[in-house]
This record gives C-alpha cells, sequence and structure tokens, in this order.
C-alpha cells in the first residue's frame, strides 16, 4: 500500500513541473541541497553549537556545522555567523530578543508598503512585545525617503533600527540608514531574507559593511532549503561599548546565540544545516553569478513588458527580482488576478500596493519574481513569453476555456524546461486520484 501522502507529494511535484512559477520567495533547490535534506542526520539531536552540545555523538554533526559557517561567512565577507534559525522568522525574534526588552523601541519598515510581519507588525510577536513605529514610502513614487526616516528616527529614538523588505523592488541604501543610527544610537538590522542572493553575487549593495546585524532566510534567492541565518561583519563603531571587534563580536555574538537558543528554539535541523552548506557552496561557484545576473535581466524584462502592454508596475521597474504590479487601471483586484492566473497555470500571489484602499486579503497588487523560473532556464525572451500569458490571463477571467488553453500552451512549452531534480513519479493512490 502506497501512504497517501506520497501521493499529495507527487501531485506537487506534477505542479510546480507544469506550471509557471512566479512567487517571489520561491526557487527550486538543487537535487544535491534535496539530498541532504532528506539524509539521516534529520536523526540527530545537537542542541548547542560545535563543540560545545549538550548531547553525545555529535562529531560529525559538528563538522557539518562549521562547514555551513565557514561558507557563509566566505560567501559573504561575515566575521561571525550561526547557521541555526529554522527560517527567517526565527532569526528576526532571536535578533529583537538579543537586543531589545519587552516595550523598548523598534523602527521598522511598515508592513503594508513591503515590509515584513516579523518587523513588528500588531499582528505578530514583535508588534506584541515591543513599541512599535514603522517609516513607509513616497505615495507619489513609491520609493523609500531617507529623509523622513531620519526624521521619524530622530522624533522616535528607537534602540534598533530594522530595515529590509518582502515586498520592495528597489535596493538600500544601507550607508545612509547606518548613519541615521548612529545619530539616535540606535543598532542597526537588516533583514535581506529577499535579495541574499543577488548580494552575494556583489549585484546589489552590501549591508554587511554598515549593519550591525544581518539576518536572511537560504532558500529564496540564495536557491537553499527553507532555513535563516543570522550574520556580524566588520562593525567599526557599535553600540555594545566595547573597544575593539574581537570584544565586540564576542559580546554580541554571546547574545544572539542565546536569544536564539536556548531563547526561542531548541535542537538545531542537522539536516537542514548540512542543505544549508550545499546551498552556500553552491553559491560560492561562479556560475551562480551568472544566475543571479539572469535572475535581474529577467525582472526588468518582465516589467518593462507589462508596462508595455498598459500595466502600472511601481516604482517604474526593478532593481532585484521582483515586480511589483498595481492593477486598479486594469479594473482588477489582488485576489481576482492570483485566482484566475492559478487557473491558468501562472501562480502569483496577492499583494498590498501602499496605501492601497483594499485590505490584505483582497489587495490591488499582485508581487511576481523571477527566481524560480530563472532556475528553469528562463531568459529575457522567454520572460517575454511570461507577460503575454499574464495579460491574456488577466484579460480572460470570465472565459474559463481561454485560461484552460492558455494552461495547456504553458504546459507544453515547459517541457523543455525541465525541473532541476529528477524525481520518479510516485504511483498515486486512489484517494487523491479522486
Amino acid at each position: 500500500m502506497v501512504d497517501p501522502i506520497f501521493g499529495w507529494i507527487e501531485a506537487e511535484r506534477r505542479r510546480q513541473e507544469e506550471g509557471l512559477e512566479l512567487i517571489a520567495s520561491e526557487n527550486y533547490a538543487s537535487p544535491a541541497v534535496l539530498q541532504a535534506l532528506g539524509s539521516v542526520l534529520n536523526n540527530k539531536y545537537a542542541e548547542g553549537l560545535p563543540g560545545r552540545r549538550y548531547y553525545g555523538g555529535c562529531e560529525y554533526v559538528d563538522e557539518v556545522e562549521r562547514l555551513a559557517q565557514e561558507r557563509l561567512k566566505l560567501l559573504f565577507g561575515a566575521e561571525w555567523v550561526n547557521v541555526q534559525p529554522h527560517s527567517g522568522a526565527q532569526a528576526n525574534a532571536a535578533v529583537l530578543l538579543a537586543l531589545l526588552k519587552p516595550g523598548e523601541k523598534l523602527l521598522s519598515f511598515e508592513l503594508a508598503h513591503g515590509g515584513h510581519l516579523t518587523h513588528g507588525s500588531p499582528l505578530n510577536s514583535s508588534g506584541k512585545l515591543y513599541t512599535v513605529q514603522h517609516y513607509g514610502v513616497r505615495a507619489d513614487v513609491c520609493l523609500l525617503d531617507y529623509d523622513q526616516i531620519r526624521d521619524k528616527a530622530r522624533a522616535f529614538r528607537p534602540k534598533v533600527l530594522m530595515a529590509g523588505a518582502s515586498s520592495y523592488p528597489r535596493d538600500w541604501d544601507w550607508k545612509c540608514l547606518r548613519e541615521i543610527a548612529d545619530e539616535v544610537g540606535a543598532i542597526l538590522v537588516a533583514d535581506i531574507a529577499h535579495p541574499a542572493g543577488l548580494i552575494a553575487a556583489k549585484l546589489l549593495n552590501d549591508p554587511l559593511p554598515h549593519c550591525h546585524i544581518v539576518t536572511s532566510t537560504t532558500h529564496k534567492t540564495l536557491r537553499g532549503p527553507r532555513g535563516g541565518v543570522i550574520m556580524m561583519g566588520r562593525d567599526f563603531e557599535n553600540p555594545l561599548g566595547e573597544k575593539t571587534l574581537k570584544g565586540h563580536l564576542k559580546k554580541m555574538s554571546a547574545l544572539l546565540d542565546s536569544a536564539l537558543f536556548p531563547g526561542i528554539q531548541g535542537g538545531p535541523h542537522m539536516h537542514a544545516i548540512a542543505a544549508k552548506a550545499v546551498a552556500f557552496g553552491e553559491a560560492l561557484q561562479p556560475e551562480f553569478r551568472s544566475y543571479a545576473r539572469q535572475i535581474v535581466r529577467n525582472a526588468q524584462v518582465l516589467s518593462q513588458a507589462l508596462m508595455e502592454r498598459g500595466y502600472t508596475v511601481l516604482t517604474g521597474g526593478t532593481d532585484n527580482h521582483i515586480v511589483l504590479v498595481d492593477l486598479r487601471n486594469k479594473g482588477i483586484t489582488g485576489r481576482e488576478a492570483e485566482e484566475g492566473l492559478e487557473k491558468a497555470g501562472i501562480t502569483v500571489n496577492k499583494n498590498l500596493i501602499p496605501y492601497d484602499p483594499q485590505p490584505p486579503l483582497v489587495a490591488s497588487g499582485i508581487r511576481l519574481g523571477t527566481p524560480a523560473l530563472t532556475t528553469r532556464g528562463f531568459t529575457e525572451s522567454e520572460f517575454r513569453q511570461v507577460a503575454a500569458w499574464i495579460d491574456a490571463a488577466l484579460m480572460s477571467l470570465s472565459d474559463p476555456e481561454k485560461l484552460k488553453r492558455i494552461r495547456m500552451e504553458i504546459r507544453a512549452f515547459l517541457q523543455a524546461y525541465p525541473l532541476p531534480y529528477a524525481a520518479a513519479p510516485i504511483p498515486v493512490p486512489d484517494e487523491v486520484s479522486a
């Protein structure tokens, strides 16, 4: 008997294989990453850090974690790292726990303007535990206003200034943010979960020379397993009163390590850490930088092709892998677009636009991302075709037959762009087939 769960796994594999994946936070991990993720390391408990575990039998997993640490340091030029966070959300929670006492002040990017839930949203623990104010983008151009951030920081006097986004298509001025943080005595934290792979490939501004602490996920543009990391670079003036880099790193790293474990996590997921190490090794190869360049070129072509078809692309383009589309001039909500595009075999997510008149579950826009299809081999010409399919589907939301024809066309097209892993089809039980 085949367990029905494997049928659902096979159904998901087919969904990924047969459709256009345009969710900006998704990607396809390599066979090597998946092999590590599904390894016997899943069986090992290893609370603590390499050389300082609370369990025996950790001599081999210690080497796995050390290798992940060293590769991550080399990839980003970091002085200190922790590779144990189960997710980017856990990384952010640990950093805030290390830096802030309940009720202390956090200034961060507004969620509705492109920020992240874990940066102080009232729905998240970060918004419940700390006193939070937000900065946003200008209403006219939807770009960050660093003068506004400075004014808010001067008035609010936060202990932590947090930067980074989940749906902002432009680069960040980390140097300017550090100047603001230094002026008000704040600790600067950068969350680079989305553009991490592009930063590692040196295509975007690097936060490590300017930010006290940097967090990230390891999937998205880094193309690894689901997980998170925390990093620190060469901080030349620090808020902890230490006079040397070594002293600062020792004191801050101890705070961060203990905030993660035992602060918010138990044992690390050693299979995931091994998969992170594999992904970091892949990202250190020259071909990864070529891949990252193609991600950005594809996003720029996609945004231009959509604008040529009359769509409103926020900020007039993109610096990274994200394209934000305001659908109000088309008379379509984000939810309608997401549901209709899925019927056509195109997966996107509805997304709030800055100053959105719609609630989050409806939204006025969609967020598109290019990492996953770039992994499948798409270049500029293929993304022009993607724009054509998006437009055709959005103009046919009330025509299920037309959406079905687009889906069949996409499925046939994708046969020339296989997924990066070869998986033997799993027999689908009757329960799943039904």
